[in-house]
């Protein structure tokens, strides 16, 4: 029989408390326990990137990472991003860049920007490319998507 268990999550900024029974993904935890649905399922299997989010910083596909592996970590969503009623730069860049058309894969394109700039301030197109290479838009944004990343160059994240 398995036990429930309390996990203690980072996330945000803010603490929370998850009853927890058996082993579940992060993203299930987000979606399901906290209502942070900006990380969404896509694949499942960590090819896609629409789960992805910050783990201390890194990129993850929620998908694939144990909620109890998150603990004791600063985990940021989308839903994170924002100071106030400010979006964050990197948003903003998507937006002014019409950077999306559906809008499903942009919270982990988002958030892998935030990495990538973070790990590489300087990334050119192709390093840009590389590094979001694991992030998959189903309809075909990535002209406007780069565009975007590269403007965000010249802003702080």
């Amino acid at each position: 029989m398995t036990e429930n268990k309390t996990l203690t999550l980072t996330i945000n900024g803010e603490t929370h408390a998850v009853q927890m029974t058996g082993v579940r993904t992060l993203l299930s935890v987000l979606r399901d326990d906290l209502g942070l649905v900006g990380a969404r399922e896509g694949c499942g299997i960590g090819m896609c990137g629409a789960c992805t989010v910050l783990v201390d910083g890194r990129a993850i596909s929620s998908c694939l990472m144990f909620a109890q592996q998150a603990e004791g970590s600063q985990i940021t969503t989308i839903e994170g991003l924002p100071e106030g009623d400010h979006l964050h730069p990197i948003q903003q860049a998507y937006l002014d860049h019409a950077a999306f058309q559906c809008s499903y894969c942009t919270p982990g394109f988002i958030l892998s920007t935030v990495a990538l700039l973070q790990e590489h301030p300087d990334a050119n197109a192709d390093a840009a490319r590389e590094y979001l290479a694991g992030n998959l838009c189903r309809c075909g944004s990535y002209g406007n998507i780069l565009q975007a990343v590269l403007a965000s160059k010249t802003v702080k994240s």
